[in-house]
């Protein structure tokens, strides 16, 4: 929980991933001394700014390259309006309301009781001596304190060292993208007083639910919404809608190559968002209302089809949607700070069911079906050949199901004395955004695959509709072969299309091919630095499809 009495991790990290963040001029002066807390991940990182400090570094404590593109943004975005507090020379001020509102995230990071206790967190732990501060992740002693035998504990917090507190005031401040040195002497009074309250208050109600006592608590209403105070908003930009944010995000980003599917996943994230609050003021939203959004997703949203969206989906999909365009406008100035940054989901392991590959009894039954399917009189013919060849490339190709359907006949050719398909972003998407060349399974070949392609009059070979807007006839056809196979493979635990991915590196480990090759012909990013050095030859991925296994069908 990132409220959680967080101090800083000092255990050693071996990744060489860092975030460098030269320091601006003009605020140098004022930030000397300053202990910033930044948010990485899920945790976060503490750096006092000293005179002879040039840039703020640290390690980002993750190798894996989409991760690390995100908690570098949040990072930047936190520390941008974190400087731009500073430059404001108009003092803030909390009303007491205000520093009831802070403290309530203390309460309800104590008060939700053992069961939800954070193996991540970092906190101040009972010791012989009073408290003291754990440098590791103290799973054990929170659940301790939380214990009913040790309801105690929030009696000592009453006496609690005023530097802890002060540190704590600090922490919710930071959050919120504020300098604590901005704020008046009266404000800290009040967050000050208001904080400790809060702490002995969330421990006593930790420690009734540890002792098995879940009645309603009539603490848990006390603390109102967080609204900022005037003498803050006053000092903050003029404000920009959720919309402009969005379209000036996707602008840039275009520029940049980001995929239009992007851009849908994202504005489908924002739009719910303004929906869920009822306006598009960006300056007015608060971490607390990203908070409330993000349980409204978990417990009343539902996807298009009726389904409640997954945990995954919500942190996967909303969240890091919202936090990348927000990132995006703190890097712009349009806002001061991120407010979704450090919101996150807790993922835990979902059920397994079966395995996420086609059997080879589900393959027969989808590749018989598909090569007896018969053109309809009203069928187009890239419709009949979606659904009479593409299950047949997803099987022995192992691409994924968009970067087959948006195949054109020029894509299909001899090269170098084999029959290849080229997967190429100049068709349509690719993740990538890289070509590859994946080599015809002979049983393609005999089946006629290539006459087909060479009598095809058009140059899309399984989209029919009008491609001004590719991505849509894309779409539209994915969900057209989705139908098909749905019908003959109706176990709601396997998809219906990515299981050919999975089927593909399934059976070709099977048949001795490495994994690098294999990941090579799929389009999976290498798994080491190592692997990356070098390529995988249309020879070598010729040979491993000579000896992929032959998928047989039904007479």
């Amino acid at each position: 929980m990132l409220y959680r009495l967080v101090c800083p991790m000092k255990r050693k990290d071996s990744s060489r991933l860092q975030f460098n963040k030269r320091i601006p001029a003009d605020i140098k002066d004022r930030l000397v001394g300053e202990r910033l807390r930044i948010p990485v991940g899920e945790e976060v990182v503490e750096v006092t700014v000293t005179h002879k400090m040039q840039s703020i570094r640290f390690s980002l404590r993750s190798s894996n390259t989409s991760e690390v593109k995100q908690r570098q943004a949040e990072a930047l975005a936190y520390l941008e309006g974190y400087f731009e507090s500073l430059r404001s020379d108009t003092p803030l001020v909390l009303t007491h309301s205000n520093a009831v509102a802070l403290s309530g995230a203390v309460y309800r990071s104590w008060a939700s009781g053992p069961d939800t206790a954070s193996v991540t967190s970092l906190t101040w732990i009972p010791d012989q001596d009073g408290w003291k501060i754990a440098e590791q992740p103290q799973h054990d002693h929170e659940l301790e304190i939380l214990h009913a035998g040790h309801a105690k504990a929030a009696e000592r917090v009453a006496a609690f060292d005023p530097e802890g507190l002060r540190r704590l005031g600090e922490t919710l401040l930071l959050s919120h993208g504020y300098s604590p040195k901005k704020f008046d002497d009266r404000s800290w009074s009040y967050l000050l007083k208001e904080t400790q309250r809060a702490l002995v208050d969330g421990l006593n109600a930790g420690a009734t639910k540890a002792g098995g006592n879940y009645s309603l608590d009539p603490n848990s209403e006390r603390f109102p919404e967080w609204k900022e105070p005037e003498t803050i908003a006053a000092s903050r930009s003029p404000s920009s809608t959720l919309t402009e944010i969005l379209e000036g995000w996707w602008k840039e980003s275009q520029a940049t190559g980001l995929s239009p599917r992007t851009y849908e996943s994202y504005k489908k994230s924002v739009t719910s968002l303004a929906t869920f609050l009822k306006h598009e003021d960006a300056q007015r939203i608060t971490p607390e209302d990203i908070i409330r959004y993000k349980d409204f997703l978990l417990t009343e949203a539902r996807s298009k089809h009726g389904k409640m969206l997954s945990d995954k989906t919500v942190k996967d999909s909303y969240l890091s949607g919202l936090k990348s365009v927000f990132n995006w406008a703190v890097a712009n100035r349009m806002l001061k700070a991120n407010p979704a940054s450090g919101v996150t989901i807790k993922l835990h392991k979902q059920k397994k069911l079966r395995d996420k590959w086609f059997t080879i009894e589900e393959i027969r039954a989808l590749l018989t079906a598909s090569h007896g399917h018969k053109q309809g009189r009203r069928e187009p013919r890239q419709m009949y050949a979606l659904k009479r060849w593409v299950p047949w490339l997803l099987a022995y190709t192992g691409a994924r199901v968009g970067e087959i359907v948006q195949l054109r006949k020029k894509d299909v050719r001899m090269d170098s004395g084999h029959w290849i398909i080229s997967i190429t972003p100049e068709a349509g998407t690719v993740k990538n955004k890289e070509r590859r060349d994946i080599p015809l399974h002979p049983h393609l070949i005999e089946l006629g695959f290539i006459e087909y392609v060479e009598a095809a009059k058009d140059k899309r070979l399984f989209i029919w509709r009008d491609d001004t807007d590719i991505q849509k006839a894309i779409k539209y056809a994915i969900k057209i072969l989705r139908t098909f196979i749905r019908k003959i493979i109706t176990d709601p635990n396997v998809s219906p299309n990515h299981a050919w991915r999975h089927a593909f590196k399934t059976y070709g480990r099977e048949a001795g091919i490495s994994e690098t090759i294999l990941g090579a012909i799929c389009g999976h990013a290498p798994a080491t630095v190592g692997e990356s050095y070098g390529g995988v030859t249309l020879k070598t991925k010729a040979r491993a499809i000579e000896e992929f296994p032959r998928f047989e069908i039904d007479s």
